[in-house]
């Protein structure tokens, strides 16, 4: 295998540990709990909403530098502005890194020390992220780091509890549903909550700098290594993730909908590999966490270092994010999901369209497509998380396709075409 393949392998599998994080390894076990035995459908929502829009990021970010604002500038700058700087404080200290060190502590250390209580979450909290910023404070390391020495560790320990649960099936699978919702749509809100998508827009710059400093100098090379090393990360997590969701699926008749994710997990180890599955579970609970906090701190590290145009410098963000993480990581992680739940219904499907209008960047010349697209898309999205906590708004239930989660797609579309008409004196793309 030549260096070329080598890097495109080490890169793609420390994306591949960076994305399988804390909700990668608790919500494919419970889509297959409430699915039964139609968990591919359910599997086919959370793929899409998860590793495939994750790989469509990689995608439109390599080609635009690795840049998040480079791909959100066409739908205005403040607008742009505001949707970055949210992503990245989504997948950085406000929520994903938190969730990373509180899931680490409920699933890899209460089960063997079940009577640790706050004092005990806060000085895990400060181990966790104590690890987490001598790990990342060298940014252009920090995927040779997962890709070389943590990725395997993991790997190994999902593939073998996978392989053996596929050979020894805990039970058999439930012909009937635990919910009534669509289970593509249920899928793909999950794919969302894993946060990855957000992550991939920052990972694309780490990437960049990685293959940069691996002496890849030349533009071309970047943008392809990115994308092949981002269909490998795919592909894992592809695997996995069914894996995941056959296994939860094979517990249809064992557990109810009530079953919390994090003990149907612990269930599912020990059921497949008995007491010494809570060992296996921590392994990979902890490398899994571990490998996904490092990568998104050193993305948030990158992006604000960047948008202030260093005057703040990588270390100091990093050292903020890891103290600020520390601290809400002690919330727990039923209170961390609750809370990102409504914020990543409303920032993802801005992020999803101005994405996908970006492949059409060079055909689509008036840059208030792009506007119309991202402002009709937010009221949506805003109406639609305002009328799922408070009920007021439930004309928007009338929309297509929003039984799917995607009522936003018709308004998104729209205000495109409402764009177009209208004539913009210049370009702001590259600005």
């Amino acid at each position: 295998m030549n260096k070329k393949t080598t890097d495109i392998f080490v890169v793609g599998f420390a994306l591949f540990s960076i994305f399988f994080g804390a909700g990668n390894l608790l919500f494919p076990p419970y889509l297959g709990l409430v699915s039964g035995q139609d968990w591919f459908i359910s599997f086919l929502g959370f793929i899409i909403g998860d590793a495939g829009l994750a790989l469509l990021v990689i995608v439109v970010a390599a080609k635009n530098k690795g840049i998040l604002d480079e791909i959100l500038v066409r739908g205005g700058k403040k607008l742009a502005r505001f949707i970055g700087c949210a992503a990245i404080l989504c997948i950085g200290p406000f929520l994903a890194i938190p969730r990373t060190a509180a899931t680490t502590f409920e699933m890899s250390i209460l089960p063997f020390m079940p009577n640790l209580g706050t004092a005990g979450s806060v000085i895990f909290s400060i181990v966790f992220f104590i690890a987490t910023y001598f790990l990342t404070i060298k940014s252009t390391k920090v995927l040779d780091i997962i890709g070389k020495f943590l990725t395997p560790v993991l790997l190994l320990s999902l593939l073998a509890l996978i392989i053996k649960g596929v050979i020894t099936p805990i039970g058999p699978m439930s012909p009937d549903h635990m919910i009534d919702r669509s289970l593509f749509s249920e899928g793909l809100s999950q794919g969302y909550l894993t946060m990855d998508a957000l992550g991939a827009s920052a990972m694309a710059g780490i990437m960049i700098s990685t293959l940069v400093s691996k002496g890849y100098k030349d533009t071309k090379d970047q943008i392809s290594m990115t994308i092949k090393a981002g269909f490998v990360a795919g592909i894992a997590l592809s695997i996995v993730y069914g894996g995941l969701c056959y296994l939860g699926a094979t517990m249809s008749t064992i557990h109810d909908i009530n079953t919390s994710q994090a003990l149907l997990v612990v269930a599912a180890t020990e059921g497949i590999f008995g007491t010494p599955g809570k060992v296996l579970l921590a392994i990979m609970v902890l490398f899994a966490c571990l490998t996904t906090s490092i990568g998104l701190t050193s993305s948030a590290g990158r992006y604000f270092e960047d948008t202030t145009d260093g005057r703040l410098s990588y270390e100091k963000i990093v050292t903020a994010i890891c103290i600020f993480s520390a601290v809400v990581s002690t919330f727990g992680v039923n209170k961390i999901i609750q809370i990102s739940i409504p914020i990543l219904q409303t920032i993802y499907p801005v992020m999803i369209i101005l994405v996908v209008l970006t492949i059409f960047t060079k055909q689509i010349k008036n840059d208030n497509t792009f506007k119309g697209a991202a402002y009709f898309t937010f009221v949506a999205s805003i109406l639609s998380v305002a009328n799922s906590l408070t009920g007021a708004f439930e004309f928007i239930n009338v929309l297509p396709l929003t039984s799917l989660g995607l009522g936003w797609i018709v308004p998104g579309l729209v205000g495109a075409l409402v764009g177009s008409f209208i004539k913009t004196k210049g370009s702001i793309q590259n600005v």
